[in-house]
Parts: C-alpha cells; structure tokens; sequence
C-alpha cells in the first residue's frame, strides 16, 4: 500500500503562482510513476501531469502545457507541481496519484487539495 498526502492549495489571484506537493509513504520503493489530476466543480477529473520515478521523464496535459511544472525528490518521496500564471479556470481539487508498476494504473490517490484562482 501506498498513501499520498497532498499541501500547498489556496487561493491566489489570477496571475499568481501556488506550489502543491504530495508526499508518499508506505510501499514507496515500488512506485513508478506519480501523478496529479484535477476536478473542477461539477464536472469530471482530469489529467494534469506525470512524472516517472526512475528517470524523471514528464508529460502534461494540453491545458497546463508551459504554465505547470512537476518534478520530485527521491530522497523525500515527494512530488511538486508547480503552477504559474494561474486562471480562474484552474480552479479545481488537487488530487495526487500514484501508478505502482510499469503497465498499472493510477492505484493509489490523495484526499486532494482545493486550488482556488480569483479573477
């Protein structure tokens, strides 16, 4: 088992910049990847970015592509995702997920973490 606790949301005006992070505890030493998602009010979640644990390789969805920035610290078991340039429709609840192995899902999540931008 793996459990992910998320910090770091807010509220921030449009234009600001908030950092979450989410640590991970447990069976780490089996992660392969992590993950954030997230859901705005009323409708579904969706993939924000991912970074594998072993070599550090990203992808980002299309709608945060140059505003956001996740990376990790091995030695911390934590993930960042740093968010610049924030817009009112970034607004959503964090979640932090994590794949366990190679050619597995997103098996373990967060609580989440609420990220509010006023416009």
């Amino acid at each position: 088992q793996v459990q992910l606790v998320e910090s770091g949301g807010g509220l921030v005006q449009a234009g600001g910049s908030l950092r979450l992070s989410c640590t991970a505890s447990g069976r780490t030493f089996s992660t392969y990847a992590m993950g954030w998602f997230r859901q705005p009010p009323g409708k579904e979640r969706r993939f924000v970015a991912e970074i594998t644990w072993s070599d550090g390789s990203t992808r980002y969805g299309d709608s945060v592509k140059g505003r956001f920035t996740i990376s990790r610290d091995n030695a911390k078991n934590t993930v960042y995702l740093q968010m610049n340039s924030l817009r009112p429709e970034d607004t959503a609840v964090y979640y932090c997920a994590a794949i366990p192995r190679a050619n597995s899902a997103y098996d373990y999540w967060g609580q989440g973490t609420q990220v509010t931008v006023s416009s």
